[in-house]
């Protein structure tokens, strides 16, 4: 038995935005990975309940005749490992989801789910920023969209405001067509566990070199991040091993690792720096690109 104080199934997205409305102190169940954890262990922040696990509003996954990909944020990862669209145009997306818990877990915890916990270190928030995920929310006021880079706002918060609840996720064509890309999550075990780091990486590559570089760490700062001087010291420049290792220098300058019980700093540290170059290495060789 769980010690709910009120639980309400809603009926729609527009009846999940009212009950969260009237009770801002309600919680949203949808895989219930997280949520439910919370409840056995008597958290009081967690007995307001608003379900929203079934919604059809929330699932599936679509790719129309140009190229654009929604994914509904009570998706599940089984679902995105599965999908061949996911497979083939967002791989890095499925490659983070199936290093995700079990497979008990992944049939039921959402790719929302796992977004809007905030956690640095939640899984697919990597990939979804190199593939510079937009999303789509519903609001007391109707439904916006953002880019979901700088959603995550402090360990555990994101930048919803009362009411609020995410519908889907959004991908452009422009921003995975003809793009190498690649995630690798590093945990003490192979499986069951909380990344120790985790991280993605898209490139575009023109004649040797590198057009653009994407690079996103996890459990690197309070929140996921793109590396903005490692991807800089890569432009222009030819793919080469040295270019990885420049790349590998400069992430210092984007990252903020922190010491605890799992790992200490400097650790972290040297992971981000080994992790920056072998993820972008398998990146690169997705577009055909052999680094020496």
């Amino acid at each position: 038995m769980y010690d709910f104080e009120t639980y309400h199934r809603a009926e729609s997205v527009a009846h999940a935005v009212s009950l969260l409305t009237t009770d801002p102190q309600a919680r949203l169940l949808a895989g219930g990975t997280d949520v439910l954890i919370q409840l056995h262990h008597l958290n009081e922040r967690f007995r307001r309940i608003v379900d929203i696990h079934d919604l059809p509003e929330l699932r599936g996954i679509s790719c129309d005749d140009a190229g654009h990909i929604r994914i509904g944020s009570a998706t599940t990862f089984s679902e995105l490992i599965d999908s061949p669209v996911i497979n083939k145009c967002l791989p890095a997306l499925s490659e983070a989801a199936a290093t995700i818990a079990g497979p008990q877990i992944r049939n039921v915890a959402t790719y929302g789910g796992n977004i809007c916990n905030g956690a640095t270190s939640g899984d697919s928030a990597c990939p979804s920023l190199v593939y510079q995920a937009e999303l789509e929310i519903a609001t007391p006021d109707g439904i916006r969209r953002r880019p979901l880079r700088g959603f995550h706002t402090g360990p555990g918060k994101v930048a919803f405001e009362p009411g609020e609840l995410l519908i889907a996720f959004h991908f452009s064509p422009e921003n995975y067509r003809g793009k190498g890309s690649a995630a690798y999550k590093y945990a003490m075990r192979g499986a069951m566990d909380i990344a120790t780091i985790n991280c993605a990486a898209l490139c575009d590559i023109r004649e040797g070199r590198f057009e653009e570089l994407r690079l996103a760490f996890g459990v690197a700062a309070p929140t996921p991040v793109r590396c903005e001087h490692a991807e800089a010291a890569a432009i222009g420049k030819p793919v080469t091993a040295d270019t990885l290792k420049a790349v590998s220098q400069a992430i210092e300058q984007d990252v903020a690792p922190r010491t605890s019980w799992r790992a200490e700093k400097e650790f972290r540290l040297h992971l981000i720096r080994v992790l920056s170059e072998r993820v972008i290495r398998t990146a690169a060789e997705r577009l055909g690109e052999k680094i020496a």
